[in-house]
Order: C-alpha cells, then structure tokens, then sequence
C-alpha cells in the first residue's frame, strides 16, 4: 500500500514522501500527515521481538517507501545513517530506579537525539536529490539541538545548502559551537535577535512563499514528517523490548511524543506518552485545562524546551478533530489572530487517555540532576531531569514502568550540570577540541524580510 500525505490545513493536494520530505511545510501552511498509517500486525510484531535497533527501525520505515525504495535499499539507508553512533546498541536502555528506564538517544555525531532522525533524512535528502539531479535550500531554526545535528547531516553536500537560525543566547556554548564551528561552503549559521518561536515563525513564512518553495526551499525542522517518521523506531523498540511501557518524553515542539503517538497508532503496544515541560507548559495547560495560549517565555537551563508553540500538536490536532482541516484552521487562525485558543470538551476527553503531563520547574530539575547522580552514579543533562522528575511523579501516581527517553549528553550543558552536582561533564574525544574551533555566524533582527535578504546573499 503506498502511503499518501495529506495537509492539516486541507487546501494542498494529497502527495508521496519523496515530495513530503522534499517540501517540508505543505503550501497551505499545514503539515503533512499520512492519509492512512502503515498497520502492523499482531504475528509482525511479535516477529520482530528480540531483534535489534536497526532491524526493527528498517521494518518501521520500509512501509513508508512503498514506490521508492525496497527494503534491501531502506535497510542500506537505516545502517548507513547510524554509522556514526559511538554505542553498539545504538539506542541503550539503562535501570535509573524501580521500574524506571532511561532510553540514551544522544550517542550519534551530535551528541543529541536530533541525531537519530537527522543521519538518516541526511542521507536520504542526498539520495532522491541525486536521483532527480536537483539541488535545495534547506531552512531550519533550532532551540539548540535540531541546528547541529542537522548541519552534520549535510555539510559537505553538492545538493544541499542549509540556512540555520537560533535565538542568541538562548542556546548553550556547546550547542552553539557545534553548529558555528562548522565552516563548509553549504552551512550558513544565523543568529535570530529573538527566542526560538521568533525563529520558528520567520521558518513557516519563508516555507509559505511560493517562490522560494519553486526555487527548491524546505526544512529539516520536525515539520517535515521524516524527521517524526524516523524518530517513531525507536518508541516502537522501546515497546518491543518493554511492551506496555509508559513513555516519558521530555517535550518542547511535541514531535517527539508525536513519534510515539504514530508509534502506538501503527500497532506497537505503547503505554501512556507522558509529556514532560519546564515551565513553559503549553503544552500541560492544553492537554488539563483546554488552554492553548502563548504565556511569558521563561529561559530555563533547559532551552530545548523553552517554547511556547509546539507546531507538532498540530499534527495530533487535526486528527483529535476527526481530520476536520476547516476547523483545524480556525484554531490556528485564532492563534495567530489573539495568542491562543481553547480546545474542544471533546477533543480532551479523545486526548485524555493517550496523553499525560507534567510541569518541572528549575529548583526540581536540579534536584532531579543531583538525586539521579547521587543514586546512580550517572550524570544526566537538564532535560533529560526534567523527564526524570516527570517519572517520578507519573510513578508514584499510577506505578506500571515506564521509560524516559534521555535526549542529550550532559556534557551539552556542562555548568547547568555542574552547578547541580559538583561533577563537570566532559566531552567526548570527538568534541574535546570544541571550544578552541573558530567560529562563523550572522546575525539578524527576528524578522523574516532581514532572513530571506541574507538567504539570496547566500544563496547557491
């Protein structure tokens, strides 16, 4: 069955995952989504128990490219894009506490879970291009983690330029470095006098442009649905190795827990999906009391997480709404028109038994650092303890297991971890010569027309 994409919007025309992938936002404004999600089987699933990560990712992603590539060539594409993972297992799953696991998803290039998704569209950006003998702009912004492990994906490329925006200051020494210390000739850094929604909003007008998308425009943000697409195997491991688990996932622009959504509606026995916030809690407020509205901005020491619209929830949206695309608009209108919206009685009680959130605030989640190294030994970045504090909470309400889905190494944020537990977080071997690379970055005011002015100055 060959998977077909729709828009949340409902004015675009219905299309495969190579121009999915290829486009990014549909030209509506909406995002893709697939008419109808690949089903597994009860005897497939129980088939793949026991196998490994890149075993059960390929089995994952190979009904997607129905048309466009065969499972030989998508088991090529899985293994080649986690190459550069430095644990055997990939994605490791560790004991933090009882009944408490911790899932590693920072031991790629990045050192970030962006990685997981990100080596792989990499690859498969420079595969169809080559194959049509096309070239593209890519254009990203990033909270710290999406804008490196994106420009690692594809620095170097004869096909693809890539336009990265992150809001100064707002992300760590180390995430900015390892994206501004990246020199080649296809990598322009630019550094958003704003927060990352000022970003993220300047990224959706440039995608909506009709011309810039004829000139080949897309984006590697969570937006596109490979990046959800491929992030979906590792909660579907995660539920072949711990069936039922309750997954923890500490959430920013929700594509994360999305994945394990997608996951769980492909057939692979996903527990709750906890959703894990710092003090930015739209996400909290929407799924307990309806509110989806912009609130203040808090910069926390976790700034993944430091968002206030999680363009993912759209995607989870429209189908709460029953695919309905006129009444997903008028939301989204409202959104842009006043700040927010309320949702649905309906919607909630449709979300209620798939979802559950919590709120971290800073004091916690140094606690939850400190308690975790004290117990364990292990040393563990902010937002990772911020799922863990999470756990601990969901743990002690409704017991079962559950898994925390650990999205960067701490050495990322050596002093907010070391202000914490008095331990400093080295760099890998790979980064221990980080701070000493040089550096090259724009920067310009949060403004669309200042960032579409430095693409054509850059432009292939």
């Amino acid at each position: 069955m060959t998977v077909l994409f729709e828009s949340t919007r409902g004015k675009a025309p219905k299309i495969g995952l190579v121009d999915a992938a290829l486009s990014g936002l549909a030209p509506d404004g909406g995002l893709y989504v697939p008419c109808a999600f690949p089903a597994f089987s009860r005897a497939k699933i129980e088939s793949l128990k026991g196998a490994d990560f890149l075993t059960v990712a390929t089995a994952v992603l190979t009904p997607f490219f129905e048309d466009v590539m065969d499972h030989g060539e998508v088991a090529a594409l899985v293994k080649g894009g986690f190459s550069r993972f430095s644990h055997p297992d990939i994605v490791p799953i560790k004991d933090v506490a009882p009944n408490i696991l911790m899932m590693e998803l920072f031991h790629g290039p990045t050192l970030a879970f962006k990685d997981v998704a990100l080596q792989v569209f990499g690859r498969l950006l420079d595969k169809l291009l080559e194959r049509r003998d096309q070239r593209v702009t890519i254009i990203g912004a990033t909270s710290g983690d999406t804008g490196s492990a994106a420009i690692h994906a594809v620095k170097g490329s004869a096909h693809a330029r890539i336009f990265m925006l992150h809001p100064v200051g707002r992300v760590s020494d180390i995430q900015r470095r390892q994206m501004t210390s990246v020199l080649d000739e296809n990598v322009v850094n630019i550094a958003v006098e704003g927060s990352f929604d000022d970003a993220q909003a300047i990224v959706k007008n440039l995608l909506s442009d009709p011309a810039l998308r004829a000139e080949g425009l897309t984006t590697v943000n969570s937006i596109n649905w490979v990046r959800v697409m491929v992030q979906v195997a590792y909660h579907a491991y995660a539920a072949l190795t711990h069936p039922n688990v309750d997954m923890v996932v500490p959430s920013g622009n929700f594509g994360n827990a999305y994945a394990g959504h997608v996951a769980r509606k492909m057939g692979f026995p996903v527990g709750r999906i906890v959703i894990a916030t710092n003090e930015n809690d739209i996400l909290v407020r929407a799924l307990q009391k309806g509110d989806y509205s912009r609130g203040t901005l808090h910069a926390t020491t976790s700034p993944a997480m430091d968002i206030q619209v999680a363009s993912n929830f759209e995607r989870l949206l429209f189908e709460l709404l029953d695919h309905d695309a006129t009444a997903l608009q008028a939301l989204m209108d409202q959104l842009d028109q006043t700040g927010g919206f309320q949702l649905y009685e309906d919607v909630l009680a449709k979300a209620a038994p798939l979802f559950a959130t919590y709120m971290t605030d800073e004091a916690a989640c140094a606690d939850e650092m400190r308690r975790t190294y004290q117990e364990t030994g292990m040393l563990v970045d902010p937002h990772t303890a911020v799922g863990l504090h999470a756990a601990r909470a969901w743990q002690a309400e409704n017991g079962g297991t559950s898994m925390v889905l650990s999205t960067a190494h701490p050495s990322k944020f050596p002093d907010v971890v070391e202000a914490a537990t008095g331990v400093h977080p080295d760099l890998p071997p790979s980064w221990a010569d980080l701070l000493e690379r040089g550096e090259k970055c724009l920067t310009a005011p949060a403004d669309h027309n200042a960032v579409r002015a430095i693409m054509k100055e850059y432009s292939i």
